[in-house]
């Protein structure tokens, strides 16, 4: 099946082995989702602010340092919505399935006319789809229940 590229967005569609609640304390918990992520004060809670500690990425050409979020929107166990930095959007739709969770994330707002971006935007979907997963997996599979 042949897919077009958004040169816009970043799309993932990922099945975890481990119920919403679970998946969602990685994506709420500050400690738990400093540990597959990035260092960060988030909570769960429309309006708030927060920051993530991102680390340099030189090769993309990123310096590292504090990017500066909100909470948008949340959907307790179903969606969180969150602006991340002056640009992107990031939104995590969690869907059971199964005795698992089809996790859904959308990395929005990249300007196809930017080559920074547009650079930035290759640089995390690798990320997105396959380190970050990685990373998630291992800490649900270190959390109880």
């Amino acid at each position: 099946m042949s897919e077009t590229e958004d040169l816009t967005a970043i799309h993932v569609d990922q099945f975890m082995a481990h119920p919403p609640r679970k998946v969602w304390r990685a994506l709420t918990e500050p400690e738990l989702l400093g540990r597959w992520l990035m260092p960060n004060d988030i909570k769960p809670v429309v309006g708030h602010r927060f920051h993530f500690q991102a680390e340099a990425k030189p090769a993309a050409g990123f310096a590292g340092g504090p990017v500066q979020c909100e909470v948008l929107e949340v959907q307790e166990q179903r969606l969180l919505r969150i602006e991340f930095g002056p640009d992107w959007t990031l939104t995590w739709r969690l869907e059971p399935e199964g005795s698992g969770t089809r996790l859904f994330l959308s990395h929005e707002g990249f300007d196809p006319d930017d080559h920074f971006q547009q650079m930035s935007r290759k640089f995390m979907g690798k990320g997105w789809r396959s380190g970050v997963p990685r990373a998630l997996e291992k800490v649900l599979a270190e959390l109880s229940g």
